[in-house]
Formats: structure tokens, C-alpha cells, sequence
């Protein structure tokens, strides 16, 4: 407990830590208000879930420190959950557009409210997939950033409960939708999702600078074949914390 009241003193003040005081009380999900110096607009934890885990990484262990060789014009972020990703890399690259991918109905309604400010973010309602299809969305109880998508003819593979309906869109149809020529930055935690998106990528791999990933193979066997069998061409390659990157050119430098 003390452990804990540390905690939110001391990433969210005294505001953050009666908030977190309250959502333990009453057992509900209240949000912390986020104001940082090094962020233009505030934005919003849900407290006691894992949005916390997912700050950590990203404003604390700061997971996306890396350098460009020049300013990314594109940037999608697949799996982009409440939106951190997409507020670290607006605040980064303000000039770029950045594409919001959420499948997950709550998790998306907290995107909308975190990125409302941000003219450069575009958000979808959606799961990035193999085939423009409607697709299943399914929880395997790991908590609000582990949902996980199915689709309908593979259900004999029971990954979790279905949540509820999301449409499955390829990379293909989000670049011709949003008109965009090629894609600066591909990052995608998309929970196993990487075993039918690289089952079939040679029409857009190439129109991908830098692809920033994580793998779920313990969540989903086939992931990591699927993915280094369909990601092949990159000319650089390492990993930092739970992410593989992959880069052209050095466009991306850690």
C-alpha cells in the first residue's frame, strides 16, 4: 500500500494520488489528469489498469527515444490503445500525420478523449488485419490492453470470449483510404494479430520505412514465423525493451 501511495505522488502529485485513493474505494475506473511540461495537451489514465503500465513505458523508460534521419512525414500506430503512442510521437513530430488504429470499443473512446486536441491525429475504429472483413474481437482476461482479434472461420482456436464485432482492415486499404504514398513509421502492437498480417505483405513492406513491433508468439503460436517470413528487406535490425525494429536505410538510429 505505501508502496503504492508512492507511486502516484510521485508520477501524478497530489491530485493523481487522491484520485487513485478514490478509484480504490469505490472500485471503479476514475481517470488521473496527466499535465507534462513536455507535453502540449493533458490527457487521461484510467487509474488502477494497465494504462499505467503502458505510461511507464513510454514517458518513464521512454520505449520510443530513438533518432530519424529526417522528420517522419506518415506515421501509423496499430494497437495504439488510449493513444500514448500517438501523443509521444505528435509531441516529437508535430508536422507529421499520424494514423490511431484501436480496435477495442472503451479503449478507443479514451483514445478520442486523449488525442481531441491534436489536429495531426487521425483516429479508426478498427484492427489491423489480412483482409477488409468483419472480424471478432475477443478478451483472453489479461486485462484492457490484451484484446485480441479472430476471425469468424478460425473460432476453433479459442483465444478468449468475444467482446464484440470490429472491421479488419489491411494496410493496403488504410494507405488508399488516407491517400498516402508510403508509411515513415509502422508501429504495431496489435496483440497476435502480426501472424495474418505478414502472412500476406508483400503489397505494402515495401512502401514501409521503419516498422517498430511486438511480438506476441506467447499469445498466439506463429507470430514470430509469420512475421520474419514476411518481413524480410529491411537493412537494419535490433531490439530495445519488448519491440523489434526494423529500418531502411537508417531512417530510424537508436
Amino acid at each position: 500500500m505505501l508502496d503504492s501511495i508512492k507511486y502516484y505522488y510521485s508520477r501524478f502529485g497530489m491530485d493523481g494520488l487522491m484520485t487513485a485513493i478514490k478509484a480504490k474505494l469505490t472500485k471503479s475506473n476514475i481517470l488521473i489528469k496527466v499535465d507534462r511540461q513536455d507535453i502540449r495537451f493533458p490527457f487521461y489514465l484510467r487509474a488502477r489498469t494497465s494504462d499505467l503500465l503502458i505510461f511507464e513505458q513510454i514517458f518513464v523508460n521512454q520505449e520510443y527515444d530513438f533518432k530519424t534521419q529526417d522528420c517522419p512525414r506518415v506515421i501509423v500506430d496499430a494497437g495504439a490503445h488510449i493513444g500514448l503512442a500517438s501523443i509521444y510521437f505528435s509531441n516529437r513530430y508535430p508536422e507529421s500525420k499520424i494514423i490511431a488504429i484501436e480496435p477495442e470499443i472503451s479503449n478507443y473512446k479514451m483514445l478520442k478523449k486523449n488525442v481531441a486536441s491534436y489536429n495531426n491525429i487521425i483516429t479508426l475504429n478498427a484492427a489491423l488485419w489480412d483482409k477488409n472483413e468483419e472480424i471478432d474481437l475477443v478478451d483472453p482476461g489479461i486485462g484492457n490492453w490484451g484484446f485480441m482479434t479472430q476471425a469468424e472461420e478460425r473460432q476453433g482456436e479459442h483465444l478468449g470470449n468475444i467482446s464484440h464485432k470490429v472491421h479488419g482492415m489491411t494496410i493496403d486499404k488504410i494507405m488508399d483510404n488516407n491517400c498516402l504514398e508510403k508509411i515513415d513509421i509502422l508501429k504495431m502492437d496489435i496483440e497476435g494479430a502480426e501472424r495474418e498480417v505478414f502472412m500476406n505483405s508483400s503489397s505494402w513492406l515495401g512502401k514501409v520505412d521503419a516498422l517498430i513491433i511486438e511480438l506476441h508468439e506467447w499469445m498466439k503460436s506463429g507470430c514470430n514465423r509469420s512475421f520474419y517470413n514476411g518481413s524480410n528487406g529491411f537493412d537494419d535490425e535490433w531490439k530495445h525493451g519488448e519491440n523489434v525494429y526494423l529500418s531502411r536505410r537508417k531512417c530510424l538510429i537508436w
